[in-house]
């Protein structure tokens, strides 16, 4: 399998976000990619909270979920989504949006759908205080789909920093795990390679972290290196600050030999803190 992590600098605006993600797309295939991974704010990055929560949508008016899955049918790939600005459906005494990763087939279909569940609240310095938690509403559920027949978990940016998500993920044999992120760049040039490698490292499967990078429309800065790393811990390409994409093709014995080796998710024991 030839997977392609994106990255690119998502605007305030859906039409322009949505047309430098079709390209990049367009661009990936014409490279010979099977699977191809979107960053986190895929559909745009807002300048404030009115924009986010006005620009919000729903699956029916989703203009970059129906752009994914038309391409998805007339290239023959498969998409991540790395996280859409979706309104919520299940609560009405909630207003929060949801930040929701979706996997398209190459039908078109979406097969999988999963509400990112660690939100980033946080003052790191960088001249922006984060409080997801006021905007969006946390998911609840861990999800796993099939990738061209390989176990793959979902997973969004913050995620990466809570090993419990992805020990659940390598316990249910998941071959790939999806890190989709819009890091901040002093984050990013202190933690992400790190804490990307280890979760490989950790479960055995390979990590594919598309990225958002550059300067956004409110002046945040993210971090790029869009990753794809083996399951031990090789970085496989990075995309560095400036690139459009990381590239690499996915040996699946690779994570048979890994996990014949370390599997310290089943090793690990609580008695220690009894």
């Amino acid at each position: 399998m030839k997977v392609a992590a994106l990255q690119y600098t998502a605007r305030d605006s859906r039409r322009e976000t949505s047309e430098i993600a079709l390209r990049l797309i367009e661009q990936a295939c014409d490279r010979g990619a099977d699977f191809i991974c979107l960053p986190e704010c895929a559909n745009f990055l807002a300048t404030n909270k009115a924009s986010l929560f006005a620009k919000a949508e729903t699956e029916a008016s989703s203009g970059i979920l129906a752009m994914a899955q038309n391409i998805a049918k007339q290239r023959q790939v498969t998409l991540s989504l790395g996280s859409l600005m979706m309104r919520g459906d299940d609560d009405e005494t909630d207003n929060r949006i949801a930040n929701r990763h979706y996997i398209i087939a190459k039908d078109g279909s979406i097969t999988a759908r999963y509400d990112k569940i660690h939100m980033f609240d946080a003052n790191v310095n960088d001249g922006k205080r984060y409080r997801e938690s006021n905007s969006f509403k946390p998911g609840t559920k861990a999800v796993m789909t099939s990738i061209e027949g390989h176990k793959t978990g979902l997973s969004i940016c913050y995620d990466v920093r809570f090993a419990q998500l992805y020990h659940h993920y390598a316990s249910q044999q998941a071959e790939i795990i999806l890190t989709p992120a819009a890091f901040t760049a002093t984050t990013g040039a202190a933690h992400w390679h790190v804490l990307q490698r280890s979760r490989a490292i950790e479960t055995g499967a390979f990590i594919i972290a598309a990225a958002q990078k550059g300067t956004h429309d409110d002046g945040r800065q993210t971090y790029g290196h869009a990753l794809i790393i083996d399951p031990w811990g090789r970085v496989l390409d990075d995309a560095g600050q400036e690139g459009d994409m990381a590239m690499a093709d996915l040996d699946f014995a690779q994570v048979t030999k890994a996990r014949a080796s370390l599997t310290a998710w089943c090793n690990q024991s609580a008695d220690f803190l009894k």
